[in-house]
């Protein structure tokens, strides 16, 4: 029997829908969403199979134009995460268009990716009507020689199978790279630790995602067959400990629970959850910090 296996990366705009698109074609939650641009730090892996092919998803960072050391850090894993993989998939949104952010992705794609196939994944396509989309569909194919197009919604379902025999089809003949049951390369810590970002960025709004991280300090596996998880949530300011604090702790302890169940679900078992909100001022500089997230410190210079 022929196998085939390999990396495909995704890539796009913040917001584009790549984290839905992972976790769509994985069917189970792998990649974080939320509704904050910027969420997705690390180049999570999910694994999808298709057929007699296992198709290796990488869910790089968003690509913007960065300011800070974190963002210029994000920025490199993604490109990086493209020039690693043997198909790119590049997603925009429908009913946005050919932004600025679009056209300066298309600029650096052919140096990035060389000879291999690129698609284009038109994503969010219930936002549009018929006649827009193929005008989309025209001007962004005029604009690079895409292997093949193809429009979906991720968060729907809708044109996603399409894209998945594509994939499944194209990859190179290759022994699996993972073991079958295996839907992500993330270290469980790290998945813990992203689950309680995710809870963090939904319930602190605008106030300050961008200004936390969350680490795993411990992993205790106990008799009974659950584990005790305890995290460090590191904030830059006083202030901010307060913020996720709550008034007599009630925010932490409904991030907490939240987190608890998601991770309960996704590993099926009981867990202990334990959190503890830390002041470091300087985390941002730190490059511990940016090895836990799975980036490279040193491509935060620039």
């Amino acid at each position: 029997m022929i196998t085939r296996a390999g990396f495909v990366a995704l890539i796009g705009e913040p917001n584009a829908g790549k984290s839905t698109l992972t976790n769509q074609m994985v069917g189970a939650k792998v990649s974080i969403v939320t509704h904050k641009v910027q969420t997705t730090r690390a180049r999570i892996r999910g694994v999808a199979i298709e057929g007699d092919a296992q198709i290796v998803l990488v869910d790089t960072p968003g690509l913007f134009k960065p300011r800070r050391r974190l963002d210029r850090a994000m920025v490199a894993a993604a490109w990086s995460g493209a020039s690693d993989a043997d198909i790119v998939v590049l997603l925009i949104e429908a009913h946005r268009g050919i932004t600025e952010g679009v056209d300066a992705i298309l600029q650096n794609l052919g140096d990035v990716v060389g000879k291999r196939p690129v698609a284009l994944a038109i994503n969010k396509i219930d936002r549009v009507e018929a006649p827009r989309l193929l005008a989309l569909t025209k001007e962004m194919n005029e604009k690079f020689p895409f292997t093949e197009t193809f429009l979906i919604s991720a968060e729907k379902g809708h044109g996603v199978k399409a894209l998945r025999t594509w994939l499944a089809g194209t990859l190179p003949e290759s022994p699996w790279l993972y073991p079958e049951d295996q839907i992500a390369d993330l270290p469980l810590r790290m998945i813990a630790a992203e689950m309680t970002r995710e809870k963090l960025t939904l319930r602190l709004h605008q106030e300050l995602p961008y200004q936390l991280t969350v680490e795993t300090e411990s992993w205790e596996e106990r008799d009974d067959g659950s584990a005790r998880i305890d995290q460090i949530i590191y904030v830059v300011r006083d202030g901010h400990k307060g913020i996720v604090l709550g008034n007599k702790g009630e925010t932490i302890k409904a991030i907490s629970k939240a987190a608890r169940e998601e991770l309960e679900e996704f590993l099926g078992r009981r867990i202990h959850l334990f959190m503890q909100v830390k002041v470091r001022e300087k985390w941002l500089d730190e490059a511990e910090r940016y090895s836990e997230m799975g980036l490279d410190f040193k491509d935060g210079n620039g």
